[in-house]
C-alpha cells in the first residue's frame, strides 16, 4: 500500500466523522450546541451574509420577502446536500484506501468516490464486486449512513414546520392586537379601545408560553430562526419586540393596569433575545435605543387610550432600565435577519454609537 492510499484512510474516517457529527448536533440533540463547532453553521451563516445582502433592498417588499423567504427551506436542502457530498467524499478516500480490494480496481481517486456515491446513494453498486470483508463491511456502512442521513433530514423537516406552524399561529393572533409591523403601544392601544385591558394579564401569560416554546425550540434547531413569517410585516423578531415593548411600559409607566404577569413576559421574553443573541454572536450593550421624545410621545398616546400614567421623569429612567435590557440585542437581531421597521426596532444605528 503506498502513503497516499495510506493517508486516504484515516482522511476519509475523519471526514466521515465530521458529517456525522454535524448531522448529529444539528438535527438530533435537542439542545444548542456551539455553532464553532458545526460546519453547517458556518455555511448557513455566510450563504445568508451573502442572500441578505443581494436581495435586502428588493422592491416592493412582498417580493423581497418572497425571495429571503426561500433562504430557509433552501438551507436545509443545501445542508442535506452537503452531508451527502461529504459523506461521498469520506467513504471515496476509504475506497480509494483499499482500492487494490476491488474488482475492477478503481484507477482514480473519482473513480472510488464515484463507487462511494453508488453505495450512499443506494443507487446500485453491482460494478464492484470484492472478497474482502473489510470493503464489504464499508459498503454496507455507506449504505446505511446515506440511508439514515435522508431519513433523519426527512423527519427533522416535519419537526420544523410544525414547530415553524405553532409560532406563527400566534404572531398571526398578534397582528389583531398589535398591528402589522407590531408594536407594543399599539398592542395597548388596541386592548383601551376594545375595552379588554383586563384581557392583558392573560395575553401576557400566553406571551410567556410562546417565548419559552421559541426559546426552546430555535436554539434547538437554529434553522428555524431563518424561516420567515408569511405576511409581510409580520416577523417572530418583531412580535417579541412588540411583546416586550408592551410589557416594559406596563411595568414602567402604567399605573392602571396588573403588573405581574407584564413583568414575568418582560423576564422570559428578555431571556429569548440574550439567549438567541448570544448563540449568533450578535449580543448588544445597554441601551434603551429610544429617546426622550418618543417616549413622551407614546405616553400621550397611551394617555389618549385612556390609561392612568406614573410620573413622567420616574417612568422615564425605569422605562429605559427595562427596555436597556434587551434593546440592543433586539436591534442586531432584527438588522441580522432584515426584519420590516416598527416602533423602536428595527434598524437603530444612528443611535448605536451613543450611550443612554
Amino acid at each position: 500500500m503506498s502513503i497516499a492510499h495510506a493517508i486516504a484512510i484515516p482522511l476519509g474516517i475523519l471526514i466521515i466523522a465530521v458529517v456525522l457529527f454535524d448531522l448529529f448536533a444539528s438535527v438530533i440533540v435537542p439542545r444548542p450546541v456551539p455553532s464553532r463547532l458545526l460546519v453547517s453553521a458556518y455555511l448557513r451563516r455566510f450563504t445568508w451574509l451573502a442572500w441578505s445582502r443581494l436581495f435586502s433592498d428588493l422592491q416592493p417588499p412582498r417580493r423581497r420577502e418572497i425571495v429571503l423567504g426561500f433562504f430557509a427551506p433552501a438551507s436545509v436542502v443545501m445542508l442535506l446536500g452537503t452531508w451527502l457530498v461529504g459523506l461521498i467524499i469520506g467513504f471515496g478516500f476509504v475506497f480509494f484506501g483499499f482500492q487494490t480490494q476491488h474488482k475492477p480496481i478503481p484507477p482514480t481517486l473519482w473513480e472510488a468516490s464515484y463507487l462511494a456515491g453508488s453505495a450512499v446513494l443506494n443507487s446500485g453498486y453491482g460494478n464492484a464486486l470484492t472478497s474482502s470483508s473489510i470493503v464489504r463491511t464499508v459498503t454496507l456502512a455507506a449504505g446505511v449512513t446515506g440511508l439514515a442521513t435522508v431519513a433523519i433530514v426527512l423527519a427533522f423537516l416535519f419537526s420544523l414546520f410544525n414547530s415553524y406552524r405553532q409560532r406563527e399561529l400566534f404572531l398571526v393572533v398578534l397582528d389583531a392586537r398589535a398591528g402589522a409591523p407590531p408594536s407594543g403601544v399599539a398592542l395597548l392601544e388596541t386592548h383601551a379601545q376594545l375595552d379588554i385591558v383586563d384581557d392583558l394579564s392573560r395575553f401576557f401569560i400566553t406571551a410567556q408560553a410562546w417565548c419559552g416554546d421559541v426559546l426552546e425550540t430555535h436554539l434547538a434547531y437554529p434553522v428555524l430562526c431563518y424561516f420567515r413569517s408569511t405576511h409581510v410585516g409580520e416577523s417572530w423578531i418583531a412580535g417579541l419586540g412588540a411583546i416586550l415593548d408592551a410589557a416594559t411600559l406596563v411595568v414602567s409607566t402604567i399605573e392602571s393596569v396588573p403588573k405581574g404577569q407584564a413583568q414575568l413576559a418582560h423576564s422570559v421574553g428578555a431571556h429569548l433575545v440574550d439567549d438567541v443573541a448570544d448563540y449568533f454572536g450578535l449580543l448588544g450593550t445597554e441601551q434603551s435605543l429610544v429617546e426622550r421624545q418618543e417616549f413622551v410621545t407614546a405616553r400621550e398616546r397611551l394617555a389618549a387610550a385612556g390609561y392612568t400614567l406614573g410620573d413622567e421623569a420616574q417612568t422615564w429612567e425605569a422605562f429605559r432600565r427595562l427596555r436597556a435590557t434587551y434593546a440592543s440585542s433586539l436591534n442586531n437581531l432584527a438588522r441580522y435577519w432584515v426584519i420590516d421597521p416598527a416602533q423602536w426596532i428595527g434598524d437603530r444605528s444612528p443611535l448605536g454609537t451613543r450611550r443612554d
